[in-house]
């Protein structure tokens, strides 16, 4: 049997994983890897910070080293944290969801436009964008000011704000809506229809790479 593809919440908050979880069951394929969710406990409650981001690297790495029967990792956080020291330490792929999010929002619409959790996350995930050259795609990121538990505990309010941001950025010139956190993949399918524009869960885009290419792998050995 093969193993998992490992999804990682790098934050210790279990109602975001439970989220992650029930994104994901459209992803459990007969025949296909299993798809495991699993919570960091020793990151913090939310990871809202740059250096919430970096102190959860030493933690997440020992955790990918441990996995070693993972077919993938997805870190799923939307800042990446410790994204290519994990590669590192595994044979595994490992995916990113803000790298795997922006680049499947670039293939559905010329300019995307990123739903943040706070201006702070903004100013951390232009710098990321930047680094990878993809500022001329971004129509716009705006703030939800919101926290990550607000984000994972749900409520029409959470939604309320979600609608009001993701429509601003389509009058931003966004084709596509990415969720810049991961506590808002319960709302995904619920906005795409309110908005009229596709909306991209990147936890979901990191998955589809990683069980696509188990797919092509799959295929190449048979």
């Amino acid at each position: 049997m093969s193993g998992p593809i490992l999804v990682i919440n790098p934050n210790s908050n279990t109602a975001v994983t439970a989220g992650l979880d029930a994104a994901l069951d459209g992803f459990r394929l007969a025949g296909g890897p299993p798809i495991e969710c699993v919570t960091l406990a020793e990151g913090p409650f939310g990871i809202e910070s740059q250096a919430d981001s970096d102190r959860v690297v030493a933690p997440l790495l020992d955790l990918v080293e441990r996995r070693a029967d993972a077919v993938a990792v997805v870190i799923a956080c939307y800042s990446d944290p410790g994204l290519d020291a994990c590669r590192g330490v595994t044979r595994a792929p490992v995916y990113g969801m803000q790298e795997s999010g922006v680049l499947t929002a670039m293939a559905r619409a010329d300019l995307f436009g990123v739903a943040a959790i706070s201006a702070a996350s903004v100013v951390r995930h232009r710098r990321y964008m930047r680094r990878m050259g993809v500022l001329d795609r971004l129509a716009g990121e705006r703030a939800l000011d919101m926290s990550v538990a607000d984000t994972a505990a749900g409520g029409e309010a959470t939604f309320a704000r979600l609608h009001e941001v993701g429509a601003a950025l389509v009058d931003d010139g966004a084709g596509a809506i990415l969720l810049g956190c991961a506590g808002l993949a319960w709302l995904r399918g619920r906005l795409e229809d309110a908005l009229g524009v596709p909306v991209i869960d990147p936890t979901q885009a990191a998955t589809a790479m990683a069980l696509g290419q188990w797919c092509a792998d799959a295929g190449a050995r048979a």
